[in-house]
């Protein structure tokens, strides 16, 4: 089970395997090594394949693109238990993955909980992140205050407080062949965003052992684990993407977000989804060219 790069049209796309912070990751990558290194992290419940519409356009610009399953994730480890999904360990894969490559540092984009991994990387260790690409999550800091004082957004939240409980989320999503992941999918992005073979490639990566469960804990390590990063502020030059009919987080947060950041653009999607990067992307892949290349 699970996927690899075989089911991307991108000629120059190779799974490989890294050694990193402990876990072994599956990586797709693509590309001239000898090109300025973008890694593309992936959110929930996601892997690689999420950005089947950037890698190629990436490459082509002359750009060398790395896209990991995070840990838990499809084809990469599941490490037991919560505390190996703690966020400061989720962002040290990244670095170490960066180091991989032979690099210092590299363009870090995110979504969903990759942008959370993104943000922690640059705020965490700021040396690794040239430049920040963030699609649909908002800076730690500007989620937590809105949390707590917006009835809106703590509605919206509703989700993460039942993947809390113990076993009976792994059961509701996994009953009828994932039809609650794939409602999942369905219900956070506009109509047809993801078609049969879209759905079926995402079946084959939560169908491997331990994926649910490794997944959801990336919630849970999230609530039982906080790990705060030593700053609150963004020193690298951000891109923010925001769909606002993302019906998981109130639009006002790209904004809040943007107030945490030294130097940073913020692009508004009025019509599209959570899934911005898939229902746009055209317009998204532009936007990344001139961010990553300004």
């Amino acid at each position: 089970m699970g996927i690899d790069a075989d089911v991307l049209d991108v000629e120059s796309a190779e799974s490989t395997r890294r050694s990193v912070n402990g876990v072994d990751l599956h990586v797709v990558a693509a590309g001239s090594e000898a090109d300025p290194l973008v890694v593309l992290l992936h959110g929930f419940p996601d892997c690689f394949y999420g950005w089947r519409h950037q890698i190629e356009p990436l490459v082509d610009a002359g750009y060398r693109v790395v896209v990991p399953d995070q840990r838990g994730y499809n084809l990469s480890d599941k490490p037991v238990g919560l505390d190996p999904y703690r966020l400061g360990r989720l962002s040290a894969d990244i670095a170490a993955l960066i180091e991989s490559e032979g690099e210092a540092s590299a363009h870090v984009v995110g979504h969903d909980w990759g942008a959370m991994v993104a943000w922690d990387l640059a705020l965490r260790r700021p040396g690794y992140v040239d430049r920040l690409g963030i699609l649909n999550v908002p800076h730690p800091t500007a989620f937590r205050e809105t949390l707590r004082s917006s009835p809106r957004q703590l509605l919206r939240s509703w989700y993460a407080f039942w993947f809390q409980l113990p076993y009976l989320p792994e059961r509701a999503l996994a009953r009828g062949e994932f039809s609650g992941l794939v409602d999942a999918l369905q219900r956070t992005s506009r109509i047809d965003t993801f078609d049969d073979a879209d759905v079926d490639r995402y079946r084959e990566s939560w169908a491997e052992p331990g994926a649910l469960t490794a997944m959801l804990n990336w919630y849970r390590a999230a609530a039982r684990r906080p790990d705060e990063p030593p700053r609150d502020r963004v020193a690298a030059p951000t891109l923010i993407a925001w769909g606002e009919k993302d019906p998981a987080l109130v639009p006002e947060l790209a904004e809040k977000s943007a107030r945490h950041c030294d130097d940073v653009r913020v692009e508004r999607f009025p019509t599209r989804s959570h899934w911005v990067h898939v229902e746009a992307p055209e317009a998204i892949n532009e936007l990344l060219l001139e961010h990553l290349g300004e």
